[in-house]
């Protein structure tokens, strides 16, 4: 009992060491009657089921086995189906009796053209459950395949997120998925986002219902041991932003429209003192694991860590949701030119997800600081600053120029000029980023055009 009670305390005293004290972060409940409120009242806390261990992977059939699976699709990339991963997956089928159909087709950083590709697949065939053994790409791909095949009537854009799509709400009942992430990054094995470049606009968009999210995350970290370098540091920069983001973002009882009714109450709600306790616990695995994790590839701990850090950071952005390093990184990825990025086995250009997010968190957060700095302060003291005699008004300098070291230690390319981009090059990304919505209304501080245009001129070099 005295033990229980010790993890309840513990617990309460992480969820007040979250709670910012700043007006934009107090979580202070509305007393206006319900007929005034403008703004919503609550927030939900939705989250696939997860299993941790070295080896779980094992399992999956036992699990489908169990679901009374008769016909599943497993879904990944080409390269991963060469890989111990993907085989680890159907041993553990085939020993369990389950039949399955394998699709490798998934595009690294898909497009809706890929997207639509798997969905046909899909609705081919009658499946009844779906497996995922792959990256956010893989997964993010599964889950739309997933839906639209539970939805053989739909058109493509009517789930897509407005005002690209038309956002319908999503009513139809999916199949089990169980998603088996072999990256330490987007955290998709936890959330019902599903994110692609849309190839009309040159943007990334996407989908979200907490009906999207997987049944089941295996989450095993002897998958990590296969990551390349640059894999390993650019998914964890996704971590990295998951949790910086979530943890500043405009708090829940902030966000405005209030839904009329719950279904409408959207995927990504706001900061809250449950995501907040996720986001800062993820930082601090980053902030202690990731450097490791990139520069030796036999360091278990780190990268075993790592994988575990993403589900973390995956619950509290899957329901916080992200801001402007995310609403600014889809055209970064949607408008590349020639850069290859390194250790991507792919045949076009890319520039992974995690780097396109992390080139402008410097700029980003010394802008948004000013709304909530005591947030901002905070993580710069655990990614390694001295705070002890800084001034609040300061916070935003302090949190850039310790992301700018923290990066410059993992060799991280030198600004978007170094990913191809230049000044002539800003007026495109900034109309690339003004359809992002969804995430960019949860910035902390508003932002005109003009502050775009300043925030990716700022990004264009970082040394």
């Amino acid at each position: 009992m005295a033990a229980s009670r010790d993890k309840v305390i513990h617990l309460l005293r992480q969820l007040q060491r979250a709670s910012c004290r700043c007006p934009a972060h107090s979580h202070t409940y509305s007393q206006a009657p319900a007929s005034e409120i403008t703004t919503d009242y609550a927030f939900e806390m939705a989250v696939s089921s997860i299993r941790y261990g070295e080896g779980v992977t094992k399992e999956v059939g036992m699990d489908l086995q169990n679901m009374g699976a008769r016909n599943v699709c497993v879904m990944t990339d080409k390269n991963l189906a060469r890989l111990p991963p993907v085989q680890a997956v159907i041993n553990s089928l085939t020993k369990n009796g389950i039949e399955f159909c394998l699709y490798d087709k998934v595009r690294v950083e898909p497009t809706d053209t890929s997207f639509i590709d798997a969905i046909q697949f899909a609705r081919s065939k009658r499946f009844d459950a779906y497996v995922a053994v792959g990256g956010g790409s893989v997964m993010d791909t599964c889950k739309a395949a997933n839906l639209y095949a539970s939805s053989p009537d739909a058109e493509f854009l009517d789930y897509v997120n407005a005002p690209i799509g038309k956002g319908k709400a999503l009513t139809v009942t999916l199949k089990p998925l169980i998603a088996v992430p072999t990256t330490s990054g987007t955290g998709s094995e936890t959330t019902g986002i599903a994110i692609f470049d849309y190839e009309e606009i040159k943007a990334k968009t996407g989908i979200g219902s907490r009906a999207m999210k997987p049944t089941l995350g295996l989450i095993d970290p002897e998958h990590t041991l296969y990551m390349p370098e640059r894999v390993v540091a650019n998914s964890g920069f996704d971590v990295l932003c998951h949790s910086l983001e979530s943890y500043t973002a405009i708090p829940y009882n902030m966000r405005s429209p209030c839904p009329t009714n719950p279904i409408n109450r959207p995927t990504y709600q706001g900061s809250n003192p449950i995501s907040d306790v996720w986001a800062i616990h993820a930082l601090r695995i980053v902030a202690k694991y990731l450097k490791r994790a990139v520069k030796n590839p036999d360091d278990r701990e780190a990268r075993f860590a790592m994988h575990l850090a993403s589900s973390f950071a995956g619950i509290g952005f899957g329901n916080a949701g992200v801001h402007l390093c995310h609403g600014m990184s889809y055209p970064i990825s949607g408008l590349v030119k020639t850069y290859r990025a390194k250790d991507y086995n792919v045949d076009h250009p890319i520039v992974p997800h995690g780097l396109s997010v992390v080139l402008t968190s410097p700029a980003v957060f010394s802008f948004t600081a000013a709304m909530c700095p005591e947030r901002h302060l905070e993580a710069a003291e655990i990614l390694g600053a001295d705070v002890r005699t800084a001034k609040i008004k300061d916070a935003g300098r302090i949190l850039e120029d310790t992301l700018r070291k923290f990066l410059f230690d993992l060799n991280v390319d030198d600004g978007l000029a170094a990913v191809g981009y230049s000044t002539t090059d800003i007026p495109a990304l900034v109309k690339g980023t003004l359809p992002q919505e969804r995430v960019t209304k949860l910035s902390p501080r508003a932002h005109t055009e003009e502050d775009l245009s300043k925030l990716f001129e700022a990004s264009m070099k970082l040394y």
